[in-house]
């Protein structure tokens, strides 16, 4: 037994912990969770905890269905749920997924991530992540198709009085916080009860593992003070949808691979060839970072988010930015990916993300001129002549991409690639079928 496995049992002891949970996440990015006593935690380390994979999406068919979740010590919280008398009562751990043979599952998406992270520190990297959270608190939230009613009416940086969950960003934070999850700043952003909270930077596995954290944490502290929270993309025609602006930078060692005094915006040949990856690849990742058929009704032009393949300094119309807030101070030179949602698995989107990067330093791509035209405003054949393509405009479009393209299918595993493809086919299939109530009201009256 390592130092880690001996830290958590003493801690459970200690602490008086009764329920430890055991979390892994399926490959659309859905939490999974299962409670073991503390006694039975010792034999975890040592053997894991068998269960039906054929019961979780995208992990494995009927003949073939005995998995193995064994926890990883080093993920180790205390969960700040309290009892009555305000003991802590449990705690949890990420889990790594392995087939009975002791080898990793190829549809556990750690595993994935994990896989590519090895990739880059062949290459003598370390990936550092920072996400910038945005979700909606809500009054209500139907399940009968109907429109939720924000929990507030305030618009970018308010400090707005609201009796709807009026300290809500507080209790996440100081929650977040309590679990070691470490919050650079939040505020409230442009849509009525639409909220940020972004996380400080961290290594991408450790960070994939905080948003998991970060969703359960806010859905639960939202409940509390009498509102609830939601991830979706798009919940309101008018307004902005909620993204995950992700910024990246490689380390070798201490030093940021990113960064160049002398070069345009202080970014290295690195730091470029890993943007021109990410743009020449971004269509077929975009399935990825953007899963759901709601996704794409937040990429669209006035939306305040990137719409087209392009890149620049202050430009926030584009889909990859350089940061300029710290001039001349190595370690915050970063690149910032616009695209992403806050609903997507970020274990597969940090792997696909990485892996065009990576691509992209590996083959030398060159990098194409920066834009600071504001590229909502352009027209399509404007859009042509400047050379943006545009991203997929719908989930269909997107698995188009991604269905050809050898760096996603290289990335994900055959098993996980596939299964993705089959299941977002299925939802774009169920989706392209249903008739919606804008249809009803604006066709039906005058056919």
């Amino acid at each position: 037994m390592n130092r880690q496995q001996e830290f958590v049992l003493r801690t459970l002891e200690e602490r008086d912990i009764r329920f430890v949970r055991l979390w892994f996440t399926d490959v659309l990015g859905m939490l999974k969770s299962v409670a073991i006593s503390p006694a039975e935690l010792e034999g975890a380390f040592a053997e894991g905890i068998g269960f039906d994979g054929s019961a979780i999406e995208g992990f494995a068919r009927v003949y073939e269905s005995d998995m193995v979740a064994k926890p990883d010590p080093a993920t180790f919280q205390v969960l700040p749920w309290e009892t009555p008398d305000g003991e802590h009562y449990s705690a949890r751990m990420f889990c790594d997924i392995h087939m009975p043979d002791g080898s990793p599952c190829w549809a556990d998406p750690r595993h994935v991530l994990r896989r590519t992270l090895a990739k880059a520190t062949e290459s003598g990297f370390t990936c550092y992540v920072h996400p910038e959270i945005e979700f909606f608190l809500l009054k209500n939230l139907p399940d009968d198709g109907t429109e939720p009613v924000p929990a507030d009416s305030g618009g970018y940086f308010d400090q707005s009085s609201h009796d709807a969950a009026p300290h809500f960003r507080r209790n996440a934070i100081e929650t977040l916080e309590a679990m070691g999850i470490s919050v650079e700043f939040s505020h409230h952003e442009g849509a009525p009860g639409q909220q940020e909270i972004d996380l400080r930077y961290a290594d991408a596995l450790t960070m994939a593992d905080n948003v998991m954290t970060f969703r359960y944490v806010v859905k639960e502290v939202a409940i509390t003070q009498g509102v609830r929270a939601s991830f979706m993309p798009k919940p309101f025609s008018g307004q902005p949808g909620s993204g995950m602006h992700t910024h990246f930078s490689l380390f070798e060692g201490d030093q940021n691979a990113f960064y160049h005094p002398e070069s345009p915006f202080e970014l290295s040949d690195i730091g470029r060839a890993f943007v021109a990856g990410i743009l020449h690849h971004a269509r077929e990742i975009s399935a990825v970072t953007n899963q759901w058929v709601n996704s794409y009704k937040r990429l669209v032009v006035g939306g305040e988010a990137p719409t087209a393949v392009c890149w620049g300094h202050a430009n926030r119309s584009a889909l990859v930015r350089v940061p300029m807030y710290s001039p001349g101070k190595a370690s915050s030179r970063r690149v910032e990916v616009r695209n992403l949602d806050s609903a997507c698995n970020p274990y597969l989107a940090y792997a696909v993300i990485l892996a065009a990067g990576l691509r992209g330093v590996q083959k030398g791509y060159e990098l194409p001129p920066a834009t600071e035209d504001d590229v909502w405003g352009l027209t399509e054949r404007e859009r042509k002549a400047a050379g943006y393509a545009n991203l997929p405009q719908n989930l269909t479009e997107a698995l188009t991409e991604m269905e050809s393209s050898e760096l996603v299918a290289e990335t994900l595993g055959e098993h996980v690639f596939d299964f993705f493809l089959r299941n977002k086919r299925e939802e774009w299939n169920a989706y392209r079928s249903h008739v919606t109530p804008y249809e009803l009201r604006t066709l039906m009256p005058m056919l």
